[in-house]
């Protein structure tokens, strides 16, 4: 079992709230980690139907069963227990008492937000980050098999092929939780919807063209993408709008949260595809972008990610926003470092010499190197990125 680096988040909140609720994608591994940090406490999966409808009838009674507190299992299907929750940890006034999972935030975060405001912690678990796996030595040492393979625990605890395991993710969760949230008539639209939404990772989001790919209106794209953000497939990344003198772009960039659930939508069928696939360098900045976001989660943060581009078409890959300090990387998966990947890297510095700060570059070689201030590093060095 690969330590998460999650788990002292999750340790710490429990010390200061009476509920913790871990969120994320469906088979990220939140009751794994839950049952891990507190192995003492009573395990209950509410998709047990069972156990849902006592809660769901009884709540008083259901809750009754856990004297000493419970891991509550995709909680989000019983939203009317977190009124009896909230009166029950009132009244007993202890730190860690209940940990509640969930995979959809539409169904979790929003009826916590009503009931339990104040007295929940929140961690936002995705899939594997490259470091647990390089520390638990199950990191690909390949490149182009990382990013076809992805980070979700079950591709690691099992011996399946990526892509028939993400082929049955989608038709097993991902469209299943769709038809919870939204009316889709027609599955087949939203699964090319996803296709399409695979192959425009790492681009600016527009949702006239997705809908018109799609058949459908952009008011329905755009209800589409908020179901796949509220289910941690797929994020958008908001341009940083320092003003430079220049005009910015507005829309945000979509990026998926793994690359191997993007890889098997997107019909890429082998790992040596993507040696020369035009979705290479995609691919590789939303692994970067992802490989961030999840840092920022596993410490109990939100993310401070943002891209940068003018209208003159000058862009950084990622802005790091720490403070007051802007911290630009640019992400290239060559794996031969030529002068042009320093562009827009040296135009931001240019334009921001008022503020000095180190800029990284990582690609998709090996090599590390200084120039300027300038700090090159590999992709397997991705963990030195600060």
């Amino acid at each position: 079992m690969l330590k998460r680096d999650a788990a002292t988040t999750l340790r710490d909140k429990a010390e200061h709230y009476p509920i913790v609720a871990i969120t994320g994608p469906r088979q990220a591994g939140k009751s794994t980690l839950a049952k891990l940090v507190f192995p003492h406490k009573q395990y209950c999966s509410l998709e047990d139907l069972d156990h849902r409808r006592f809660a769901s009838e009884d709540p008083r009674g259901f809750l009754s069963q856990f004297p000493n507190g419970a891991i509550l299992d995709e909680a989000q299907h019983c939203p009317d227990l977190f009124s009896y929750l909230q009166t029950l940890v009132d009244s007993q006034k202890e730190r860690g008492l209940f940990i509640l999972t969930g995979s959809q935030q539409f169904g979790l975060t929003a009826k916590i937000s009503q009931s339990l405001a104040g007295r929940v912690g929140f961690v936002q678990l995705l899939p594997f980050t490259f470091n647990e796996l390089e520390t638990g030595d199950l990191a690909p040492s390949n490149l182009e098999k990382m990013l076809f393979s992805g980070f979700y625990p079950p591709i690691y605890d099992r011996t399946i092929s990526p892509q028939s395991w993400y082929s049955d993710y989608v038709m097993t969760y991902v469209e299943r939780d769709v038809r919870q949230l939204v009316h889709v008539q027609d599955l087949r639209v939203f699964h090319r919807f996803l296709q399409m939404c695979a192959v425009r990772t790492g681009q600016l989001v527009n949702l006239s063209s997705i809908a018109n790919d799609c058949g459908i209106t952009h008011n329905t794209a755009k209800a589409w993408i908020s179901v796949l953000e509220a289910s941690y497939i797929l994020f958008l990344l908001p341009p940083h709008h320092r003003n430079f003198n220049k005009r910015l772009t507005k829309s945000p960039k979509l990026y998926f949260y793994d690359t191997g659930l993007a890889c098997t939508l997107a019909g890429i069928q082998a790992a040596e595809q993507l040696v020369t696939h035009p979705m290479r360098g995609a691919l590789f900045e939303t692994w970067v972008v992802s490989e961030l976001i999840k840092r920022r989660f596993n410490q109990g943060l939100l993310s401070n990610l943002y891209f940068w581009r003018d209208a003159q078409g000058h862009e950084v890959d990622i802005i790091l926003e720490e403070g007051n300090h802007l911290i630009p990387i640019e992400v290239k998966s060559g794996q031969t470092i030529t002068s042009d990947y320093f562009s827009g890297l040296q135009y931001w510095l240019a334009l921001n010499h008022d503020t000095p700060c180190p800029a990284w570059l990582i690609y998709g070689g090996t090599q590390e190197q200084k120039r300027a201030n300038i700090h090159v590093i590999g992709w397997q060095a991705i963990d030195q990125l600060k």
